[in-house]
């Protein structure tokens, strides 16, 4: 009898662990990472938290895949602008507020590279300033042209973790 309880248990066991593990069939997001869901899509997102790395954001890259972008985390909320400074894909912006509003967003289009004879100043100067209209302290970057899949509006909240994203700026 003890014998066939044992054996019960450990079936029961085993199920409720099988259970649970089937449960967890969502991908873990690696370490530097957000997921973030926007209109039913989710999209896994760089974190940018240093000025360095907010500096670079996506220039220099040929390719974002339509499901990955950059979670841009500033120190604090103040009015923005972003420029496409040696980019070479289209970008969509979404300029978040404190509270992860939308405050602003924008299709931003790839604009002819720095030219030999230009200086670093002129060209900065000649970039089209994309603005977040009012303070952001988030900025989310994402594949040119996924604004016209998506189905978001002004002053719409998105789910950011934002205490911990905000211990995280530099």
């Amino acid at each position: 009898m003890a014998a066939g309880l044992r054996r019960l248990t450990l079936t029961m066991t085993l199920a409720l662990i099988a259970l649970a593990q089937a449960g967890c069939t969502q991908p873990t997001t690696p370490p530097g990472f957000e997921r973030v869901t926007l209109d039913g899509r989710t999209y896994t997102l760089e974190i940018v938290a240093d000025n360095e790395s907010r500096t670079k954001g996506l220039g220099d890259r040929t390719h974002l895949d339509e499901d990955k972008g950059m979670l841009f985390v500033f120190p604090n909320s103040t009015k923005r602008h972003f420029v496409m400074r040696d980019c070479y894909i289209d970008i969509d912006i979404i300029y978040l507020d404190a509270d992860a509003r939308i405050m602003a967003m924008h299709k931003m289009v790839v604009e002819e590279p720095r030219r030999e004879d230009e200086t670093e100043q002129a060209y900065n100067e000649r970039l089209r300033r994309y603005s977040s209209r009012f303070d952001s302290q988030f900025v989310i970057e994402l594949a040119g042209g996924q604004l016209d899949h998506l189905n978001l509006e002004d002053g719409q909240q998105v789910k950011l973790d934002v205490a911990r994203l905000r211990s995280l700026a530099k």
